[in-house]
């Protein structure tokens, strides 16, 4: 019965029609690069491959585009960059000159916002240390702590009162009791009891609450979990409610050009890998479809204003960011160093430069710079690390490729560089263009350069 129902889901997965990506609309993502051409490979007269291209400029108009939408739906809003998506620390320097605070998630991350002079800071994720609190309790004027649970309450609840310190705190709230996602926060449930332990610590000032949904192409969960959190607020007392000052929404954003996949990648893909029949033809590319940010700010406000704002007037709502800032805001240049067929070459950047199997079931145009066209040849673009799973792609767009041809990849500002390691290859240098100067990072102030070389 089992193996009956197991084949049954394997059939419907199969069965199970991913959306294509639309030719059009990568045309013109393409077009769009390989028009800058030039630019992309200016700093090479400077420079080596492999090497990450930094444009703060794209940065900035994200970040500008983002609070522009929200605050057209909230009176009272704040924005937080979420550094784990990119902990390049130039990323949150152009962001905090924008307008952000920080949403920290370790000491390692909390030492550079401090070190960058960020004076709006959220101290989140799970497992804070004893030396991490201690530092945040130093910082206190500074920064926000999440708490994470009853444990870290009671810790930090006597940190600060050794120190004598006032800490404003806020508390995470659990999204998904199944599963891996139950390792973040506490149950909606046990607010009341959370709120009642707070005040055996009179260092800790409770002002808030956060719960954060991730891979957010729409705002689907965020929506679904607002309904349930004004059931429980509803619940609790004057008092209680009294004391929210802020309501944390996260972040979890994904741009709107959607989720763009390999065959492998999707669910008919994935159940072909299983059976060992190969995952079908890789120049048919697929998209999950993503809504405009905003749309999300619209309908985020409709629910926060309509089912949160009746409970808790005087809340300010709160924003966390990360992929849909810094995505498109970096590119990787790398050089192809060996042709070993017309379909199968070797670049000169490993897939330590992003830290994981990414463009095996991600789809990314692999751009020849060099040779520059509007169309797409099948070709494995591997890297020269010693181990198969070394994929850049399975496809090229240009007239040809040879050794010594420059390729780009655009838009790898989430999750790539804070993943980078030394895994038999040196991580890239970042080079950022800039509108007038063009000076590269290397060149930056000093503790840009020492903080740009801490590995996560």
């Amino acid at each position: 019965m089992k193996q009956k129902m197991m084949h049954k889901e394997m059939r419907e997965l199969l069965q199970e029609q991913t959306p294509l990506l639309s030719q059009e609309a990568l045309l013109g993502f393409v077009d769009s690069f390989l028009a800058r051409r030039e630019e992309f490979l200016a700093p090479l007269t400077r420079q080596r491959t492999p090497l990450y291209l930094f444009e703060p400029e794209v940065l900035s108009e994200r970040s500008c585009r983002f609070q522009e939408v929200f605050r057209a739906h909230f009176d009272a809003v704040r924005f937080y960059y979420a550094v784990k998506s990119n902990n390049y620390p130039e990323v949150s320097r152009v962001l905090i000159q924008t307008g952000f605070g920080l949403d920290v998630s370790s000491g390692l991350e909390l030492s550079m916002a401090l070190e960058l002079g960020a004076e709006d800071i959220i101290f989140s994720g799970p497992g804070k240390t004893k030396e991490e609190l201690e530092m945040a309790v130093q910082n206190s004027e500074r920064l926000i702590v999440l708490v994470d649970s009853f444990n870290e309450l009671a810790t930090l609840g006597r940190i600060a009162a050794s120190c004598q310190k006032m800490v404003r705190i806020g508390v995470r709230l659990t999204t998904n009791p199944q599963g891996l996602w139950r390792k973040f926060g506490i149950l909606p449930e046990e607010l009341m009891r959370f709120w009642k332990r707070t005040q055996e610590f009179p260092n800790l000032l409770f002002q808030g609450l956060q719960f954060h949904t991730s891979w957010n192409l729409s705002a689907e969960a965020q929506l679904s979990f607002i309904r349930t959190l004004s059931g429980v607020l509803s619940k609790l007392p004057a008092q209680f409610l009294g004391q929210i000052a802020f309501i944390d929404v996260g972040g979890g954003y994904w741009p709107e050009q959607g989720e763009w996949l390999q065959p492998a990648g999707t669910p008919t893909g994935i159940v072909r890998k299983a059976l060992g029949v190969g995952s079908g033809r890789n120049r048919k590319h697929f998209c999950l479809p993503a809504c405009s940010i905003e749309l999300f700010a619209r309908q985020l406000g409709e629910a926060l204003k309509r089912q949160i704002l009746p409970l808790v007037p005087s809340c300010c709502f709160c924003f966390e960011p990360g992929r849909w800032i810094c995505n498109d805001a970096m590119h990787l240049l790398m050089s192809v160093v060996d042709k070993k067929g017309n379909d199968l070459i070797i670049t000169d950047a490993g897939t330590n430069a992003v830290g994981w199997e990414r463009f095996e079931t991600d789809y990314f145009p692999v751009l020849n710079l060099s040779r520059p066209a509007a169309k797409e040849n099948d070709c494995h673009i591997l890297g020269a690390l010693c181990t198969p799973h070394d994929v850049w792609g399975y496809n090229y767009w240009g007239e040809d490729i040879q050794i010594g041809d420059v390729l780009m990849i655009p838009t790898q500002g989430a999750y790539t560089y804070s993943l980078r390691q030394n895994f038999i290859k040196p991580v890239p240098e970042v080079f950022a263009i800039q509108a007038l100067t063009g000076i590269s990072a290397s060149e930056r102030e000093p503790v840009c350069e020492q903080q740009g070389n801490v590995q996560n």
